[in-house]
C-alpha cells in the first residue's frame, strides 16, 4: 500500500513538473523562432545596405565620370577658343601687312614710272651721235653719268618692287592658310560646345541621381560627414607633405588683403549649416560655369584632382602652413608642382562633385585648421 501511494506520489510529482516544465519549454521555442527572424531580418537588412551601398557607389562613379567628361570637353573648347583668338589676330596682322605692302607696291610702281619717264626725257639726246660726235667731252661724260644714276635707280627700284610683291605673295598665302585654320577651328568650336552641352546635361543626371539615391536612403548626413572626413584626410595629408619653400612666406602679412578666388555673392559663409547639418569649413562663391578662378596669394599647386562631395579640387600651399582650396571646379588649368602668382587663372568655375549650381567652394587652412576665409580677403572684391 504505501508502495502504491509512494508510487503515485512521484507520478503526480512528474506531473506537475512537467505542468511547470511546459510553459518554459513554450517560452523558448517561441524566443528561438524570435532569434531566427530576427536573424534573417538582419541578414536582409544587410543585404539591403550593400545593395544600396553598391547604388550610391554606382551613382557616385556616373558623377566621376559625368564631372571627367564635362572637364574634358571644357578644357578642349577653352583650348580651341584661344586658337581661334590667335588666328584672329593673325589674320588682323596679315591683313595690315597686305595693305601696308599694297600701297608700298603702288609707290615703287609711282616711282618706276617716274624714273622711266625722265629716261624717256633724257632719251630724247642722240646717244650714238653724242658718242661719235665728241667735240663737248664735258657735256658727254655729264649724259654718260645720267644715263648710270637712273640704270642704277631703276635696278633698284625693279628689285624692291619683286621683293615688295614676293612678300605679298607670301602674306596672301599665309592669309589664306589662316582662314582655312579658322574655318576649321570654329567648326571645331561648334562640335565642342555641342558635346559640352551634352556633358552638362549628363552631369546634372549624375547630380539628381545621386540626390535621389542618397534621399531615399536617407542618408544624406552621414554622406557629407564621410566627405569631411575624406577631406579632413586629404588635407592633412597634404600638409604634412606640403613644401616648404623659403620664397613663400605664409599669409599673415597678407590678412585682409587677399584677392578674390571669383566674383559673386556668397552662397554660404563659414560656420553656417549646409544641408544634412555639417558646419561649412569655408565659404560658396556664386559664379557662372567656365569663369575663371584666381588664386588669392602667391602658391604652389599641391593636389590637383576630383574629390568625392567636391569635385573638381585645386589645393595651393602658400608656405608657413597656410594653404587654400578651391573645389566644384568644372575643369583644372594647373598641375601638381606648379608654381602660380597671384590673381593667376588656375582652374574654371563649375558644380562638379554633385553641387546644385556654378560657384566656387574656397577654404583656407592654417596648420591644418580651418579659418574665416572672409578674415583674410580684401574687403573690395577685385
Amino acid at each position: 500500500m504505501q508502495t502504491t501511494l509512494t508510487r503515485v506520489f512521484v507520478q503526480s510529482v512528474c506531473w506537475l513538473l512537467l505542468l511547470f516544465a511546459l510553459p518554459t519549454l513554450a517560452q523558448q521555442q517561441a524566443k528561438e523562432k524570435e532569434l531566427a527572424e530576427l536573424k534573417q531580418q538582419i541578414q536582409l537588412t544587410e543585404q539591403q545596405v550593400k545593395q544600396q551601398q553598391k547604388q550610391l557607389e554606382k551613382s557616385e562613379q556616373k558623377l566621376q565620370q559625368s564631372d571627367k567628361a564635362l572637364a574634358e570637353a571644357a578644357l578642349a573648347t577653352r583650348k580651341t577658343e584661344q586658337e581661334k583668338q590667335a588666328l584672329v589676330i593673325r589674320e588682323q596682322q596679315l591683313l595690315a601687312q597686305q595693305t601696308e605692302l599694297e600701297q608700298t607696291l603702288q609707290q615703287q610702281q609711282a616711282m618706276l614710272a617716274s624714273q622711266l619717264k625722265s629716261a624717256y626725257s633724257l632719251g630724247q639726246h642722240d646717244y650714238s651721235k653724242m658718242l661719235l660726235n665728241q667735240q663737248d667731252a664735258a657735256k658727254l661724260e655729264r649724259v654718260l653719268s645720267y644715263y648710270q644714276y637712273f640704270n642704277r635707280a631703276r635696278l633698284a627700284q625693279l628689285a624692291a618692287l619683286n621683293k615688295t610683291i614676293n612678300q605679298l605673295q607670301l602674306v596672301l598665302t599665309e592669309l589664306t592658310d589662316k582662314q582655312q585654320q579658322l574655318a576649321t577651328a570654329l567648326q571645331t568650336l561648334q562640335q565642342q560646345q555641342q558635346q559640352l552641352a551634352q556633358a552638362k546635361g549628363e552631369q546634372q543626371l549624375a547630380v539628381k541621381r545621386l540626390q535621389d539615391t542618397l534621399k531615399q536612403q536617407g542618408r544624406q548626413l552621414d554622406y557629407l560627414r564621410q566627405n569631411e572626413t575624406s577631406m579632413q584626410a586629404t588635407l592633412e595629408k597634404l600638409r604634412k607633405l606640403a613644401q616648404k619653400a623659403k620664397e613663400l612666406a605664409g599669409l599673415n602679412k597678407q590678412k585682409g588683403k587677399l584677392t578674390w578666388p571669383l566674383n559673386g555673392s556668397l552662397l554660404q559663409r563659414f560656420g553656417e549649416n549646409r544641408e544634412g547639418g555639417v558646419s561649412s569649413r569655408g565659404i560658396l562663391i556664386q559664379g557662372s560655369e567656365g569663369e575663371a578662378i584666381k588664386a588669392v596669394a602667391d602658391g604652389q599647386v599641391i593636389y590637383a584632382d576630383w574629390l568625392k562631395g567636391y569635385g573638381w579640387v585645386i589645393v595651393l600651399d602658400h608656405g608657413a602652413g597656410f594653404m587654400s582650396l578651391y573645389g566644384h571646379n568644372q575643369s583644372l588649368l594647373k598641375q601638381p608642382g606648379a608654381r602660380i602668382n597671384a590673381g593667376e587663372t588656375i582652374a574654371l568655375a563649375g558644380m562638379s562633385g554633385g553641387q546644385a549650381s556654378a560657384g566656387l567652394y574656397f577654404e583656407i587652412r592654417n596648420k591644418g585648421e580651418a579659418v574665416n576665409p572672409l578674415q583674410w580677403l580684401a574687403q573690395t572684391k577685385r
